[in-house]
């Protein structure tokens, strides 16, 4: 027995002592790595570009072609920046939340989550690392999108020199503050999906608060619609991309608004990473 175990104790022996803990880079890297080698995820990423650059042309490109036909309070009241970002904050939002869903979901469903816990036994490490990296794409792919958009729009619009230049009053504030929301959106969806932990059951909770609640209040007395709407998560993107006209008077500020959504999203990114280290996978 003692000469069987000696050479594989020689080999023990000479390997460095294990020192440290696993650290918030070598996460950060293999969040990076799992992200990219999932095929759903260039394709989700390449809809969200299609989605945002062709509606918001197709939304410029139809006013241009019936700009003459407009009457003159309509072109007054016409917000050229708001019309070119009109895909990526409408459809774009939808597209980067069903990402921030999947983003912990899909291991839940594969049971890669294991794999990953027993890799990475600090579940905060891992929390934290996979939204930074979700928030890193996120950012990039809208930033680019947002502004080949609205660079677009603006060239669609010419013609009815009536477009927008980065330079005007709050058409900057549109841009980068949409950027920011449909980013933060998909971390609202991430951190419901930390809390339930089932993609399909994430997706259809963050469209009801997205997207269906918002069309429901509408159906309520003005009044309470009012009081409601500045509330809504949703409203920061209708106060941070409009760039023509005062602002509606029942809304808060634009960063006010996005301020609002910011809190919902820490809510929901807290509970979902108390809940993801308290829980089995």
């Amino acid at each position: 027995m003692a000469t069987t175990t000696a050479p594989e104790a020689v080999r023990l022996a000479e390997l460095p002592p294990a020192s440290g803990r696993a650290g918030f880079g070598g996460a950060l890297r293999s969040e990076f790595t799992k992200i990219r080698s999932v095929r759903s995820t260039y394709w989700t990423l390449l809809v969200l570009l299609a989605i945002s650059i062709g509606l918001g042309a197709a939304i410029t490109g139809g006013t241009a072609a019936h700009w003459n036909q407009m009457s003159p309070g309509d072109q007054a009241s016409f917000d050229a920046t708001q019309a070119s970002l009109g895909g990526l904050f409408y459809l774009g939002e939808l597209v980067i939340t069903v990402l921030g869903a999947m983003v912990l979901t899909s291991e839940y469903s594969t049971g890669m989550i294991r794999t990953s816990l027993t890799s990475m036994p600090r579940r905060g490490v891992v929390y934290a690392a996979k939204a930074v990296v979700f928030t890193c794409i996120a950012l990039v792919v809208t930033f680019v999108a947002a502004f080949i958009s609205f660079f677009l729009g603006q060239a669609l619009l010419a013609s009815t020199h009536h477009g927008a230049t980065l330079s005007e009053p709050n058409v900057l504030r549109a841009i980068i503050g949409s950027v920011l929301y449909v980013s933060i959106c998909g971390l609202f969806a991430y951190g419901v999906g930390a809390m339930i932990r089932h993609t399909a059951g994430t997706i259809t909770t963050v469209i009801g608060v997205l997207f269906v609640i918002p069309i429901l209040a509408h159906l309520l007395p003005q009044s309470w619609f009012w009081d409601i709407h500045r509330w809504l998560p949703s409203s920061a993107g209708e106060a941070l991309s409009t760039t023509v006209g005062p602002p509606p008077e029942h809304l808060f500020s634009p960063w006010g608004q996005f301020a609002v959504l910011g809190a919902y999203t820490a809510v929901l990114l807290i509970a979902g990473g108390i809940l993801f280290r308290k829980r089995d996978a």
